[in-house]
């Protein structure tokens, strides 16, 4: 069974940083899409960014991406590790959500179980 495991979230200061990791098992990591998804309190779960398995970056500033990350954000993927990363920085109150690791290939979707980023001011 696929699994993704998030780590790396917590309640921070505004300003300060996050880095998020997702650890995948169980399927060939190199091969897949990795992204990272983030879901606010009454809100629809919207992309943060996305590296393809050939490392393409979508980050902030597409139609699917809130336009408010792009710069403070980065994406970045090991595959020695299975591991997608997310940097944050100059965190904002508006970050404050759910943060959920993607996997897509081959017509599949998964998902992990999300951590929760609070950020106070």
């Amino acid at each position: 069974q696929v699994q993704l495991v998030e780590s790396g979230g917590g309640l921070v200061q505004v300003g300060e940083s996050l880095r998020l990791s997702c650890v995948g098992s169980r399927f060939s990591f190199s091969t897949y899409d990795m992204a990272w998804y983030r879901q606010a309190p009454g809100k629809e779960r919207e992309l943060v960014a996305r590296i393809s398995s050939t490392g393409d970056i979508t980050t902030g500033g597409s139609t699917t991406s809130p336009d408010s990350v792009k710069g403070r954000f980065s994406i970045s993927r090991d595959n020695a590790k299975n591991t997608v990363y997310l940097q944050m920085n100059s965190l904002e109150p508006e970050d404050t959500a759910v943060y959920y690791c993607n996997a897509r290939g081959y017509g599949l979707w998964y998902w992990g179980q999300g951590t929760q980023v609070t950020v106070s001011s």
